[in-house]
């Protein structure tokens, strides 16, 4: 009835669910504190103490991003506990590639329908994330908006700010030709070309429940949804250990769009294709898509989660100083002189 009292709730938005999901998330942002937080959530911006961290002459560095549509398989399959991880480790492994550290994350959450049990699994994946990057989740936003996302739809959004002595900002200027370019393994397709593979999914006719060609202790959905690798103490590592000149992270675009960002206009990598194996679910891709090799290099990692460019001298211990940190790391190329050829070759 047109005279019939109206009401946020009547509307769509439940404000008291989303004050309930404020309560229930506080332990696991808690859990993630680390020197410089000042504070906890429910402020209304999140405090840092950056000289508590020891810096002298620090730069601030910040990225943001999001999961992308890998967020649809996470809903199709029910499963909301590992996206918060995708969506830490997007923005964490942007900052160490400059040689930052992580300092804190505050993420964005809009829903159509406020579910408290699907929001508070999704925010314990973050503060799973922000533990491995040994960054503090201090603050975010939780936004119910009826009209706008259709029944359990959901987006999230990231957001990261790091430091970095000025005098140890990374930023590729000393690569040269003789460096050794050593890959990170990934821990399968991350959170980039979730469309393609939503799309061969399709074409496979295969049910997320069904089990993984590719992984059969696995279902397709769970398998699919295997969390972004968080690189960053590792590389942390490894920079502490000296003689590290670039780093890459390699998202969308894949090698050949992310390594050629850290290489000066003089240099070009060759890559050898064979010198690491690729995960199963590619294989799986490339003979359901169809896709060429060529497809699968600039939409996929295939691999290689994260590249670093180190001198000769240094390799073998850098590699070494990765696998302490239990990383996988292999020499999949060298740095040339460039002349009129691509910044990026393959072989074979």
């Amino acid at each position: 009835m047109a005279d019939t009292p109206l009401s946020y709730r009547n509307a769509g938005v439940d404000i008291e669910a989303g004050s309930a999901l404020v309560e229930a998330i506080k332990p696991a942002a808690k859990s993630t504190d680390r020197p410089g937080v000042l504070g906890g959530l429910g402020g209304f911006g999140g405090l840092f103490d950056l000289k508590a961290c020891g810096y002298r002459d620090p730069l601030l560095v910040a990225a943001t991003d999001g999961v992308g549509t890998k967020l649809k398989l996470a809903i199709d399959s029910g499963r909301h506990d590992t996206v918060g991880i995708d969506l830490v480790a997007m923005c964490v492994n942007d900052l160490v590639v400059q040689g930052a550290e992580p300092l804190f994350f505050l993420d964005y959450y809009a829903t159509g329908r406020l579910e408290p049990a699907q929001g508070a699994a999704i925010v314990q994946g973050i503060a799973e994330g922000c533990r491995q990057a040994g960054c503090a989740l201090i603050g975010g936003e939780t936004a119910e908006m009826p009209g706008l996302y259709r029944g359990g739809d959901y987006d999230l959004a990231g957001f990261a700010v790091g430091a970095v002595e000025r005098n140890k900002l990374l930023d590729g200027r000393g690569v040269a030709p003789g460096d050794v370019v050593l890959g990170l393994a990934s821990n399968g397709l991350h959170s980039n070309g979730f469309s393609l593979v939503r799309k061969i999914v399709e074409r496979s006719g295969l049910a997320l429940t069904a089990p993984a060609p590719f992984a059969p202790e696995q279902s397709l959905g769970t398998a699919l949804l295997a969390p972004t690798r968080i690189y960053v103490r590792a590389c942390l590592a490894a920079l502490k250990a000296g003689n590290l000149k670039a780093l890459a992270h390699i998202t969308g675009g894949g090698l050949p769009e992310n390594l050629p960002r850290v290489l000066p206009s003089d240099c070009a990598a060759e890559i050898d294709l064979a010198a690491w194996p690729r995960p199963p679910v590619f294989a799986w891709l490339a003979e359901v898509g169809r896709l060429s090799q060529e497809e699968l290099l600039k939409t996929f990692n295939c691999g290689v989660g994260m590249v670093a460019v180190v001198t000769e001298a240094q390799a073998e211990a850098l590699t070494e100083t990765f696998r302490g940190e239990g990383e996988q790391a292999f020499v999949i190329g060298r740095v040339v002189e460039r002349g009129e050829a691509p910044a990026l070759r393959f072989a074979p």
